[in-house]
């Protein structure tokens, strides 16, 4: 990649965080970069992998965020496609705050939710119906081996009584494509700085159903009602904030149409970080377990036509 001079030894420092790839701090003599490596088996105790050609693929939504929002996104300082890694700047924790953690703090600014929905409908709307791009990101394989199978297609096989709904939810997400889409739009991979929100991490990429990724993020804010109950009700502000954030920007289809298949989705997601391949590590209580279970498994039952109507059933069960 370039960018070490001929007599730099620089120090190599593991960065914790992800399950998907291994990532470093490295300190050159003109500053530190991050370096990301995708790994052929994640680090969850399920046996879960997929290819690492992954981080191409994360480098190229990177480069095409950055021309519609430059300041959404890193720099990519430098590529090794073989290897699979990339270089971007090293974001000091002091000038740049991750949303997960403010989110576990209670801090929950609905002006970041309002955001992160801007940002990510604006991202949307300027790559939706665009031919070149579905060509350039047409990474079923992979989104199916990182998203589909081990949120999806684990979790119905968890509540087998539930398998149709699951089905249903795998054939419309694969079949639907109408947008760039990240993959993995959630708090840990979001740091936010004096020029808005951050997006890390778009190793999931693929041209495909903008309701993933708005369903995914939305996810993480139901989540952390129970994380830190004593903002439960700031965060589903923040909830309503990022829909209607988003859906401001919807235009390469009905808003009904995309919201109905996001509130269609968004119990999966839900009862998957809890009994899929990648349950969230902060939700350790049963009875916590069980809230989501019995508000996604009845949403999964009898699907809602909007997003509202799954932050009102999980008020209810939160007794806000």
């Amino acid at each position: 990649m370039d960018l070490l001079k001929a007599e730099e030894n620089p120090s190599f420092t593991p960065l914790i965080g992800g399950v998907s790839s291994d990532i470093w701090r490295v300190d050159l003599q003109y500053g530190p970069i991050c370096i990301k490596r995708a790994l052929p088996k994640l680090k969850v105790a399920a046996d879960w992998r997929a290819p690492i050609e992954r981080n191409a693929s994360e480098v190229a939504w990177i480069e095409k965020a950055a021309e519609i929002v430059p300041s959404c996104v890193p720099t990519i300082l430098g590529q090794d496609e073989a290897a699979g890694l990339f270089a971007m700047p090293f974001y000091d924790p002091t000038n740049y705050k991750l949303w997960k953690s403010e989110l576990r703090d209670g801090r929950a600014e609905s002006q970041i939710a309002q955001s992160v929905g801007e940002r990510l409908g604006q991202i949307h709307a300027e790559t939706a119906n665009d031919s070149a791009l579905a060509r350039q990101f047409e990474n079923d394989a992979i989104f199916y081996d990182i998203r589909i199978e081990p949120y999806l297609v684990a979790t119905g096989r968890a509540h087998n009584d539930l398998g149709a709904a699951f089905e249903r939810l795998v054939s419309l997400t694969a079949a639907t494509k109408f947008v760039l889409v990240h993959g993995d739009v959630s708090p840990k991979n979001i740091l936010l700085g004096s020029e808005g929100p951050i997006f890390l991490d778009a190793e999931c990429a693929c041209y495909g159903d903008p309701a993933f990724d708005l369903a995914f993020c939305l996810n993480h804010l139901l989540l952390k009602c129970l994380w830190t109950p004593a903002a439960a009700g700031e965060f589903l502000v923040c909830f309503e904030k990022m829909k209607e954030a988003y859906l401001s920007w919807v235009h390469w289809e009905a808003v009904e149409e995309l919201e109905q298949r996001t509130a269609a989705l968004l119990p999966g997601l839900f009862l998957a970080r809890v009994d899929g391949k990648s349950p969230v590590e902060y939700l350790t209580k049963e009875d916590d377990k069980l809230r989501v279970r019995r508000t996604a498994r009845a949403l999964l039952a009898k699907p809602v036509p909007q997003l509202s109507d799954i932050s009102f059933a999980w008020r209810e069960e939160l007794g806000l």
